[in-house]
Parts: C-alpha cells; structure tokens; sequence
C-alpha cells in the first residue's frame, strides 16, 4: 500500500515537473525523496525515514522548520490582505522591513529595494551601478570586475559576473563582457604561495586591472568571505578589506553579494560585519524570511539614490521592477525571522556550537581522501582529493560527491555536494547532540568512502 502511494506521487512528479540543478535521468536510478513534513533542522519523508537538512534547504533556512513564530506572522498578514503593487501603493511590513534592514545593515547602506530571488537582488545592484554613472555623467563607467570562482545568480547579468564553471558554461555567448580576477582561493593559491607568509598577495590582480580599466568601471562585485556555489571557498578577511580599499580608491562602486552568507551563516549577521568596510551595495535574499518564501532585497547608499532623484521628464527614474516586490507576506515573514535573532538572541547562542563545530570538522584534516578542511561560522567544507600531497582532484566523470550524497542519505544526512566539495551550511537552530550525530556520520561516511 505504502509503496503503491510512494510510486504515485513520484510517478507523477516524474511525468510533469522539470527540477532544478538536476540531470532528470538520474531521477530513474536515485529516485527522489517525497517529503511529507519538517521540523526544526529535520526532513521526514513519507516513509518515515528523517534526514538532517545539513544545507538548510539551499542555504536559506535559517531558524528551523515549522517555526511557530513565523508561522504566525505569515497567518496573521493573510488575515489582512496578501498582495499590494508596489508602485503607487506601499504598506507596513515593507516599511518596517526595510527600517529594521538598514539599523543591521553597515551604517552608509540606508536605502531598500526589494525584489523575488538572489538573481534578482544582483541584477538590481548591476543595473543601479550601471546607471549611477550614467545619471552623473561618467558614461564610459560600464564594466564589471568579479571573482574566476565567483557566482551571483543564473540570471544573464549574474551569469556575466560569475565564474564560467559547469554551472553556467553553456551559456556563456549569451553573457555580458566583464572583467574576471583569480579567486583567493588558500588552498589552490593562484599566486602559489601558503599563508600567512603570502601577504594576501592574490590581491595584486585586481589592483593591477584597476590600475589600467578604472575609468572604465562601474563596480566590483564579490561574495564576502566565503564563494560559495564555487566551491565553498572561505578566504581571508584581509582580502575583502583590500578590495573594499581599492574600491574606494580607484572609486568604483563595491557590491557585496551576502545572498548566501547574510542572515547569521558567518557567525555575525552580515559577513561584511567580521570587517570594517563600507558597500556601496549589498545584496540579500535566501536566509531573509529563513526559507519560508521567496524574497529578495538590494540596499544601497543615499549618495547613489539621490542620483536617480529627479524630475520624471529628465529620465533619471530606475526603470526595474517585479510582480512580487515587497510582498506584504514575505515582508512579515522576514520581519519574524529578524525578531527571532533578538528574542532567541542566536548569534550570541551559537558562539559555543560554532567552537565545537570547528573543532570537530578540524578531525576530518587525517583522512585520506580530504585534502582541505574550510569553516567559518555555521559553514564547513571539505575538498576532497585523489591524493593529498599534490592535491590531485577526482574528474567529473567519477561523481565522487554524488556517491557520498547517496551514502549519505542512508545515514540521514543531505550532503549534497558542490563537485568535489562536501560542505554543510547548518540551520542554527542544530542542536548539539544533532552536530555530534552529523560530525560522527560524515566522518564515518567518507573515512569509509572507496575510489
């Protein structure tokens, strides 16, 4: 009976629906998993088994599922109305988001513009860059600088000022021009240097293309501390504070892309928040209602706003805009997950399970197949290698993350794999007991692990 059921809903989600990040083949050999409910940092599926969510479904939940809080707040929205145009028309969980947003965001970003997805809130940073320079004179200000490892999203104008990896590379005719720097990436150093004697000096890249293409250059674009999609590559906090420097002295406009890492992942709200520098823009999403509904924001500065202030007739106006912006529903949603952070006081909470994460993920350096071990707050990564002493990759053909994600599975992990990568991204809401049980498990799992 169970199986006749499972067989139903599978069969006809096989039949009408296309998924994300996803060869549809596969899904005949590893069937896909029919969840039924959630709780907490736990996926239980209709069959009973429950699997510990170790990337937060994506990266974006943040508290838990089926946090009555929220909950809460997106019923009690509903009850007034669910959805407003933003143009013309405004209500109170939008003003009250957006005020709460820039008292946490760094004190120059005071404006917020809302938007659907991570994309989105990239596209709108790209496009307001674009034409401040274009509102203010500086005309031949159209390029872009990013990271080789960098991503932003999959619409076109993220793609652009992404990494061309398997992700993106087919369409890749379709991209914008921009310029691409080496990532800062410690443990396949461009520079071929080791920390910390290298002095950061994977920076000199970027300082010399902005030597030769400033006048050219609206902005540079990067995802503070840790490149996520790319690898889970956490990089040293000198290098965001010198890109952030030379941002302003060649002045360009600094967009940090915290889409993944905003919303308490680093440890502090903000990765940004671990250095004392000030974006021109800061792009968010994901984590802002903790997973709960799709949302997005993009803040800025006033300099950059009062650019676009003007008479309607002198063509100055943002011409950028979506059906759902600041959403009456996810607006609450977001203002609930924030209030959380305070009622439940979870940066300061978590200091200790950050420690003993760490810790743990430290054990993982003696096995054979992990070559390095990355951590910064709720984020752990392991890169896992042919050979640890020339550091010698697995080939795409081999899907070596993909055999840890299925193994993992019947250990009730989500380990879904970035390539090579094994990474957890926790909700913070784990329990220790919980982390003990996924630290032990996924040690076990790949000291065990054949290829």
């Amino acid at each position: 009976m169970q199986s006749g059921y499972v067989n139903r809903w599978i069969g006809k989600d096989l039949k009408f629906i296309w998924h994300p990040y996803t060869q549809m083949k596969d899904c005949r050999k590893t069937p896909l998993i029919l969840i039924e409910k959630a709780k907490g940092a736990k996926l239980y599926d209709d069959q009973g088994n429950f699997y510990y969510d170790t990337i937060s479904s994506w990266w974006c939940n943040i508290h838990g599922h089926n946090h009555p809080k929220i909950k809460k707040a997106i019923k009690k929205q509903l009850d007034s109305f669910e959805h407003v145009l933003f143009a013309g028309f405004t209500h109170k969980p939008a003003i009250l988001l957006a005020e709460k947003l820039v008292s946490i965001a760094p004190k120059n970003l005071t404006k917020v513009f809302f938007s659907d997805n991570g994309s989105t809130s990239v596209e709108v940073a790209l496009k307001m860059s674009f034409q401040y320079w274009q509102n203010t004179g500086k005309t031949k200000k159209t390029r872009f600088i990013s990271l080789h490892h960098g991503y932003h999203g999959d619409t076109i104008g993220a793609m652009s000022v992404s990494g061309v990896n398997i992700f993106n590379e087919i369409f890749s005719p379709m991209f914008f021009s921009s310029f691409k720097v080496p990532s800062p990436y410690c443990y396949r150093c461009p520079m071929g240097k080791n920390r910390p004697a290298c002095k950061i000096d994977c920076i000199k890249p970027l300082e010399k293309l902005l030597e030769k293409i400033a006048e050219a250059c609206a902005a540079i674009i990067i995802e503070p501390l840790v490149l996520a999609a790319g690898g889970m590559i956490i990089y040293p906090k000198e290098y965001l504070s010198k890109v952030a420097d030379l941002a302003k002295r060649y002045n360009v406009h600094l967009i940090v892309d915290e889409v993944a890492t905003g919303f308490g992942r680093t440890g502090k709200m903000f990765a940004c928040d671990h250095v004392d520098i000030r974006p021109d823009f800061m792009c968010l999403s994901k984590g802002i209602t903790s997973g709960y509904l799709a949302f997005a924001a993009t803040l800025t500065t006033h300099k950059i706003y009062e650019a676009f202030y003007d008479d309607f007739e002198k063509k100055k106006t943002f011409y950028h805009g979506h059906t759902f912006t600041g959403n009456p529903v996810a607006s609450s949603c977001a203002l609930a997950s924030l209030r959380i952070f305070e009622e439940e006081d979870t940066l300061n909470r978590i200091k200790d399970l950050i420690l003993f994460f760490h810790e743990g993920l430290e054990k993982f350096r003696g096995l054979p197949l992990v070559g390095d071990v990355r951590h910064l707050g709720m984020i752990g990564a392991l890169e896992l290698v042919k050979n640890k002493y020339t550091k010698e990759t697995f080939g795409f053909k081999e899907r070596v993350g993909f055999k840890i994600y299925k193994e993992g599975l019947k250990r009730n992990l989500v380990l879904r794999p970035l390539g090579n990568i094994i990474y957890l991204f926790l909700p913070l809401c784990v329990k220790k007991k919980e982390l003990e049980y996924i630290l032990e498990n996924t040690y076990r799992l790949i000291k065990s692990a054949k290829f």
